[in-house]
């Protein structure tokens, strides 16, 4: 769907890994399919340069406002929102992007043993957090790390040189073999530098970040050699690609930013298609509903097929109270994107929601299937649990329930509802099992938690 902030929070997702995480450090996920294609996309490349197989490497976007990005443990490279709105290009995201994937191949997650608690971290915030704490900045506009974190800088240093310079190492490297240029890395090294003088940071003898991490000023120099010998240095970066980018940003901005600052960025004589997205999300918050279709009227104007601009007219529909209306525009949008779940979730919604017992078996064909290709979207199994309670059909409505609050990290829930699944289900089928499974993860959970305290 559209924008969307799920319960699926960062402590949900280390703790796949074995990590953990306390609720006051979770955030949450934002998933969109035309963000996570996008993203994709960028990273495909680089992925491969990496040695990695690209299915099984995820770029996740984390809804944090500070500059930043990170590596947990496994193959995943988190982004927070706050990292797209600085980063002008694409170039620059992949330059990001190349770097952190230096720490995945490096296994410096794994090795590193203070990272739990730092949930690792990357440089690119602890450069800006160092900067904004010096200056008193906790309350900075670009959100970076506030200043009361400074006190547990010790915990977020969980990187060394010789890690980040791996790390800057592989992402050069990979990005040479990409075809990347690395301009669009040195343009963002270079603007967390401005952040830095901006704020008025100087480091001083004796800073225990400094004593860790590489000074932002040899970091651009040692790249920018290193960069200006590689053949791609002056290939141009792909126009398609940037547009993608540039519209997607917009997106973005226009989900999380304040409306005011929304309509002060892309006012009403900005008619490009990133204005339009941007002020659609606008008015969608401030509920003006006539206003946010008008927007999504203009985007389809420019392309009628396009899934996501299709997407977005039935998720306004849909949420203004017209859910017979949304069915065409969401229909077309989860056919022309082959299904992607994300979209065939809302579509299923809005099924559900005509409460016209009719639409009922097409909803849980769609929802099945969603829930089939991407088994980590908590919204997907809340529509399925709906649609099989309102078929009578309630040991998988617990079942779904289940599904959805283990991924959420609401693992007392999740307990009950897998046994309450379990009791009603025909033992040794796929469906048992799965609710056995959910049970046991949720039963080591609890007493994993129950210990630390």
């Amino acid at each position: 769907m559209s924008f969307a902030r799920f319960a699926a929070l960062v402590l949900s997702i280390l703790a796949l890994f074995g990590w953990s995480a306390t609720p006051a450090a979770a955030q949450s996920i934002l998933r969109d399919a035309e963000t996570e294609a996008l993203l994709k996309d960028m990273a495909r490349p680089l992925i491969v340069a990496a040695g990695l197989d690209p299915s099984h490497v995820d770029i996740v976007l984390v809804n944090d406002s500070s500059v930043n990005a990170f590596v947990a443990g496994g193959q995943a490279v988190y982004v927070n929102s706050g990292l797209i709105n600085e980063a002008d290009t694409a170039a620059q995201v992949q330059g990001v992007i190349a770097h952190e994937l230096g720490h995945v191949t490096g296994g410096h997650a794994v090795l590193n043993q203070g990272a739990q608690s730092a949930t690792n971290i990357s440089i690119l915030s602890l450069l800006l957090g160092a900067a904004a704490a010096a200056a008193g900045g906790g309350e900075a506009a670009m959100g970076v790390i506030m200043a009361g974190q400074q006190a547990a800088m010790g915990k977020f240093l969980a990187y060394t040189r010789t890690q980040e310079a791996s790390a800057d190492a592989a992402g050069a490297q990979y990005l040479s073999a990409a075809g990347i240029s690395g301009r669009g890395s040195l343009e963002f090294f270079q603007k967390l530098q401005n952040l830095e003088f901006r704020y008025g940071y100087r480091p001083q003898d004796g800073d225990q970040f400094y004593s860790t991490h590489p000074l932002t000023g040899d970091r651009i120099q040692t790249l920018q050699d290193t960069y200006e010998k590689d053949p791609a240095w002056l290939k141009p970066d792909d126009p398609k690609i940037q547009a993608r980018y540039v519209r997607m940003k917009a997106k973005l901005f226009g989900y999380l930013a304040e409306p005011r600052d929304v309509f002060r960025v892309y006012p009403q004589t900005d008619n490009s298609v990133p204005a339009h997205y941007a002020r659609a999300y606008a008015w969608h918050r401030q509920s003006e509903m006539d206003r946010a279709t008008a927007e999504a009227d203009a985007l389809l104007m420019t392309d009628p097929d396009d899934p996501y601009f299709l997407e977005l007219k039935g998720q306004i529909l849909l949420e203004s109270g017209q859910p017979n209306e949304a069915l065409v525009p969401l229909r077309k949008a989860t056919e022309l994107t082959g299904y992607q779940p994300l979209i065939a979730t809302l579509f299923g919604h809005a099924l559900i929601a005509t409460e016209d017992p009719q639409h009922f078996k097409e909803a849980e064909t769609v929802l099945k299937n969603a829930a089939a290709r991407d088994r980590e979207n908590p919204f997907t199994w809340y529509q399925l649990g709906t649609i099989y309670a309102a078929n009578g059909d309630m040991p998988r409505a617990r079942l779904a329930s289940a599904e959805q609050q283990s991924l959420s990290g609401q693992m007392d829930a999740a307990l009950m509802n897998a046994q309450a699944a379990e009791a009603g289900l025909k033992q040794g089928t796929p469906d048992w099992l799965r609710a056995q499974d959910i049970e046991m993860e949720a039963r080591a959970t609890l007493e994993r938690n129950k210990k630390r305290r």
